[in-house]
C-alpha cells in the first residue's frame, strides 16, 4: 500500500534550498497521464484501427471507394469515441481521488494520533529511519492540508493537487487518433486504388509513431518503430483474413 514519499512532498516538509540546485535544472515528461498517455495512445489506436479496417474491406474485394467510406467512419466514430472515453475514465479518476482525499481529510480530524503513526510506519517501510520518520510525520501532520496530499499520495500512489485534465486526454486523443488513421487513407484519398500502397503507408506510419515515441521511454528508436509495426501487422493479417473469407463467402 505504501508508497515512496514524492520529492514534491519532501520539499514541502523542508524549504530550505539545497546548494548547486539551481545548475541541475531538469524538467520530467508527462508521466501522470495529461495528454502524452492520450495521444500515444489515441495516435497507436488510430493507426491500427484503420490500418486493419483498411486490410479487412480490402480484403473481401470491396473498391477504392468503399474502402475511403469505411476508413473515414472509422476514422470519425473512433475520435470521437476515442475523445469521449479518455475525458469519461479521467474525469471519473479525478473525483474518484478527490472522495478519497475526502476520506483522508475527515480521517485526520476524528483521529490524527491514529494517522500520525500510520504515516510513520509507511515511512518506515519505504526505508526511513525510525526517527527521521517521526519527525517528517510531525512536520507533515502540522499542515492538514500537507497531511493529506502525503497520506493520499502514500496510500494510492498519486498526487490529490496534480491531477490530468480530462479536457486535455479529450482534445489529445482526438487529434492523435484522427491523424493516425488518416494515415492508411492517404493513398486512396489521392487517387490511388492500391491496396498494399495503403497498407505500406500505414505500416510508414506505425514504424514513425513508435520511434517517436521512443523519446518518452528507454528503449531505442528502431526497437520500439519495430514493435509498433509488428502490433500493426498482426491486426491487419488477422482482418485481411476475415475479409478474404467473408468475401469468398458472399460471392
Amino acid at each position: 500500500m505504501s508508497q515512496v514519499l514524492s520529492l514534491d512532498v519532501m520539499t514541502q516538509v523542508d524549504p530550505a534550498p539545497v546548494a548547486g540546485t539551481a545548475e541541475i535544472g531538469h524538467t520530467h515528461a508527462d508521466v501522470p497521464g495529461g495528454w502524452l498517455r492520450p495521444a500515444v495512445f489515441g495516435a497507436m489506436d488510430g493507426l491500427v484501427t484503420n490500418i486493419a479496417l483498411v486490410a479487412g474491406v480490402g480484403g473481401g474485394g470491396a473498391g477504392a471507394h468503399v474502402i475511403v467510406l469505411s476508413g473515414v467512419a472509422g476514422l470519425v466514430a473512433g475520435a470521437f469515441s476515442m475523445a469521449l472515453g479518455e475525458y469519461v475514465s479521467v474525469d471519473t479518476q479525478n473525483n474518484s481521488v478527490r472522495a478519497e482525499a475526502a476520506v483522508e481529510r475527515a480521517e485526520l480530524r476524528t483521529n490524527p494520533r491514529g494517522e500520525q503513526a500510520e504515516l510513520v510506519e509507511m515511512l518506515v517501510q519505504d526505508g526511513l529511519s525510525r526517527p527521521t520518520a517521526e519527525q517528517a510525520a510531525v512536520e507533515v501532520h502540522a499542515n492538514p492540508e500537507l497531511a493529506v496530499r502525503v497520506h493520499v499520495m502514500q496510500e494510492l500512489g498519486v498526487n490529490p493537487d496534480d491531477q490530468p485534465s480530462p479536457w486535455t486526454a479529450a482534445l489529445s486523443s482526438f487529434l492523435c487518433f484522427a491523424t493516425g488513421a488518416l494515415f492508411p487513407l492517404l493513398p486512396f484519398l489521392l487517387g490511388f486504388e492500391s491496396l498494399a500502397l495503403g497498407l505500406l503507408v500505414g505500416a510508414v506510419g506505425l514504424f514513425v509513431a513508435g520511434a517517436l515515441v521512443a523519446r518518452w521511454t528507454t528503449r531505442s528508436w528502431w526497437r520500439n518503430g519495430l514493435r509498433q509495426l509488428g502490433f500493426g501487422a498482426l491486426a491487419a493479417a488477422a482482418t485481411f483474413l476475415v475479409g478474404s473469407l467473408i468475401g469468398i463467402t458472399l460471392s
